[in-house]
């Protein structure tokens, strides 16, 4: 769990726009975001296996 003053700083607006960086919109992690999805791998996997992402399932062959 990314603490409170982290996601509070990736939120602000930077000097520089290069400066910006994404973290996940449920947990607040940092490394492993999907940009399409504005998750992280751990959050997108879990709410895909309970299926609350539409269009997204677990493949099996």
């Amino acid at each position: 769990m990314a603490r409170k003053a982290l996601k509070e700083k990736a939120n602000k607006r930077p000097k520089f726009k290069t400066r910006a960086y994404t973290r996940c919109n449920v947990c607040g992690r940092s490394r492993g975001y999907l940009r399409k999805f504005g998750l992280c791998r751990i959050c997108f996997r879990k709410l895909a296996s309970e299926g609350k992402i539409p269009g997204i399932k677990k493949a099996s062959w």
